[in-house]
């Protein structure tokens, strides 16, 4: 089986954590990006770095590889393998998966290495202007 192609986003994310009973901001209801975990516990949200959000607790600097799908939702392994790969690179990730494909976000300043990992494994991975040009 051939390896998945991830592509690069050009935009920069923050991982925030926002106290359970926190109404998500309509900045980011009205964002073309983002991701919204809720548990009984806390609420995450995944947005642009560049919509502000008053949380509890904040990460930046985080840049997202795009696993091309559309996947389906009966393949094994997919995220475990590239996991692995960025693992054995030393690279932490942030997953977050929709329906038909899952999204690795890593520290920017890890970018490169992460890069580098995935295409020595057999990866492809292009950057939105690859995909443009």
């Amino acid at each position: 089986m051939a390896k998945q192609t991830l592509s690069v986003l050009d935009e920069t994310f923050a991982i925030h954590s926002l106290s359970e009973e926190h109404p998500i901001p309509s900045s980011v209801l009205s964002s073309d990006f983002y991701f919204i975990g809720r548990t009984k516990d806390e609420l995450s949200l995944v947005v642009k770095q560049t919509i502000p959000i008053e949380a509890i607790e904040s990460d930046y600097d985080w840049r997202v590889l795009e696993v091309l799908g559309p996947l389906n939702l009966s393949m094994v392994g997919i995220m475990a393998q590239i996991g692995a790969v960025l693992a054995k690179a030393k690279v932490s990730i942030f997953v977050v998966s929709t329906f038909e494909t899952d999204y690795f976000l890593v520290k920017h300043a890890m970018l490169e290495n992460a890069i580098a990992a995935l295409k020595k494994s057999g990866y492809d991975v292009i950057t939105q202007q690859q995909e443009k040009g």
